[in-house]
């Protein structure tokens, strides 16, 4: 039997910015809450990267790109951003409507009010105040699609009764159908994303001022125990990124020249 999943339905966000990340199901960016803004997303090496700074605060944009209700589990350093559990696919997560977008702005502390997202210091971050540093620095949406119910079978209309003199019976049969039913859709291809090595990142996500946001419970059932789709977005401070080779065309550290002026020695000063 499948798990039926409590979920939290999200409110539309008017004017939302292009997404950062694309995927099939969902648009996942990550926003500057003071200019509104959409973080530049650097690709290297097969992951996603953004960079932040400490005292910054952020939100987690997801935006629904079906014609129906997904759920969207949404962890951040490795802890789910509604329950505050070490973060699974199967947990709670926000159900957006079709076409349906959210900012995720905080860790969830009820139904009216989050602990808004603010990038700080390792040590200072949530995960690691709550004893689970190893995955600090990465942000993660696992998605899934809504269980429906399978359509009835279509049975075939009954043919006619053959006549009695041989004569040709199916081309007289105005009502004959196709003796196949239609053939059932395949079932949604499932991905799951790789886990992260364990490693320590320089900034982590902190537990900041309350602040409003409003959601209410519905539920929902998954259509899959496995998530159709997992986008995940690592974060660092942009020097560090620089540092790694991550963010692309960047003046390297000046050195010193040997040759700076090159002229004749001049008295020294006293």
């Amino acid at each position: 039997m499948q798990r039926i999943a409590i979920a939290l339905t999200a409110a539309l966000v008017a004017g939302a910015a292009p997404s950062a990340v694309a995927g099939q199901l969902l648009d996942v960016a990550v926003i500057d809450r003071a200019t509104g803004r959409s973080a530049p997303v650097y690709a290297h090496q097969g992951r996603l990267y953004v960079a932040g700074a400490p005292g910054e605060r952020y939100a987690v944009r997801i935006a629904n790109r079906t014609g129906a209700r997904i759920l969207a589990a949404v962890s951040v350093d490795g802890v789910n951003a509604v329950t505050g559990e070490t973060a699974a696919p199967d947990q709670t997560g926000y159900v957006l409507a079709a076409q349906q977008s959210f900012d995720v702005a905080g860790w969830r502390k009820s139904t009216t009010e989050v602990a808004a997202f603010t990038f700080t210091r390792l040590a200072d971050s949530y995960a690691a105040r709550t004893g689970r540093p190893d995955h600090v620095g990465v942000i993660g949406v696992a998605v899934f699609r809504e269980w429906s119910p399978p359509r009835p079978a279509v049975m075939p209309h009954p043919r006619p009764l053959a006549r009695a003199d041989g004569a040709a019976r199916e081309s007289q049969s105005a009502g004959a159908d196709p003796a196949d039913a239609p053939a059932a859709s395949a079932p949604a291809e499932t991905a799951g994303g790789e886990r992260p090595p364990r490693r320590r990142e320089q900034i982590g996500t902190g537990h900041g001022e309350r602040e409003r946001s409003d959601v209410a419970y519905t539920q929902f059932r998954r259509a899959t125990s496995a998530p159709a789709e997992t986008i995940a977005i690592y974060y660092d401070t942009r020097a560090n990124l620089v540092a790694r080779g991550i963010i692309p065309g960047t003046a390297p550290v000046s050195a010193p020249d040997p040759f700076p002026a090159r002229r004749f020695v001049p008295d020294p000063r006293s």
